[in-house]
């Protein structure tokens, strides 16, 4: 079998795609280099450039490769950039799966592993389960969710077999290449604020939260990537159609977060608290027993184990 990876040559899909291919599965990367680095692509994997808008291009490479399954990491992800910019986030990530999945009917592909997200949860309380309400809070989150739906819509027709997998907060990277250096990251931010003296801002401290700062399900990136192995394993072996969350099952606070941060790299971390963003929810943890009992995976590393890595990596890249 061979699987396509949208998006393979980003943060979370370059670690996707090392352990795929460290556990013996074929891999095509299909990206369009807007933030993924050549580099990240490992030796002896193929890559191809192309837009996920673009039906014929995904086509094109499907063919080619003989590709049986597809890992959609394809999508745009900032929140905040969302709220700024809602209508190109539906272009990009609505519009986007729907031509991967027009090409997908087109080369009869019928596997499918779906990044989808924990922001589709909004404020909902956690623990969070696949099968509460959700309520997302912002034009990303609806995205996501509404990626679900269409998978829901389409199963059927297409012959789909997927898993819809829910991240809550990957941090952390296995080689300095691979690390998330700029961006959103949470990791990134802190190590520059260390670095550069500039301040971190702690978005909201009166959250209803054991401290007021917002909780995250933070998940180390390596358990995030396994965990895709064994998505990708699961629907190779039959029908699945299902929604799974991926987190540790424990939330952090942003203070917890920084508490660690300075605990592993013995450094002060300048912070000010700022009031909320637009679209960010009090956060809680995942529930996890889907993804035990379904995937047999559960996530192994701590905060500490992805403090020290992330940290790690930064200062290979910045010493």
């Amino acid at each position: 079998m061979t699987w396509l990876v949208t998006g393979g040559a980003g943060y979370i899909g370059s670690h996707v795609v090392r352990e795929l291919n460290r556990t013996g599965h074929r891999v095509v990367v299909f990206d369009d280099f807007s933030s993924g680095r050549t580099e990240r692509v490992p030796e002896g994997v193929a890559s191809r450039q192309g837009c996920i808008t673009d039906t014929a291009r995904l086509t094109e490479v499907m063919t080619e490769f003989d590709v049986t399954g597809v890992v959609n990491l394809a999508a745009r992800k900032s929140v905040p950039e969302s709220v700024a910019q809602p209508l190109w986030y539906y272009q990009q990530n609505v519009g986007g799966f729907a031509a991967l999945l027009a090409a997908m009917a087109d080369t009869g592909v019928h596997r499918m592993v779906q990044s989808s997200s924990a922001a589709i949860y909004g404020a909902a309380p956690g623990p969070l389960s696949e099968d509460i309400p959700v309520t997302p809070l912002s034009p990303y989150a609806q995205t996501k969710l509404i990626a679900e739906h269409m998978l829901t819509d389409t199963a059927e027709a297409l012959k789909l077999s997927y898993l819809a997998l829910r991240y809550f907060n990957p941090v952390g990277a296995a080689e300095p290449n691979l690390a998330e250096v700029g961006g959103t990251n949470v990791m990134a931010v802190l190590f520059n604020a260390i670095d550069t003296g500039q301040t971190f801002q702690v978005t909201g401290d009166d959250f209803d939260t054991r401290d007021g700062s917002g909780v995250r399900d933070y998940i180390h990136i390596l358990d995030l990537a396994e965990a895709h192995v064994a998505a990708v394993e699961r629907v190779s072996t039959g029908q699945f159609r299902d929604v799974v969350n991926i987190g540790t099952g424990r939330g952090y606070t942003v203070f917890e977060l920084l508490d660690t941060v300075r605990e592993v790299t013995g450094l002060p971390v300048p912070h000010e608290v700022v009031g909320r963003r637009p679209g960010d929810p009090a956060g809680a943890a995942a529930a996890v027993e889907r993804s035990a009992t379904m995937l047999g995976w559960h996530a192994k590393r701590d905060l500490r184990d992805m403090v020290d890595s992330a940290w790690r990596m930064w200062r290979a890249q910045h010493d």
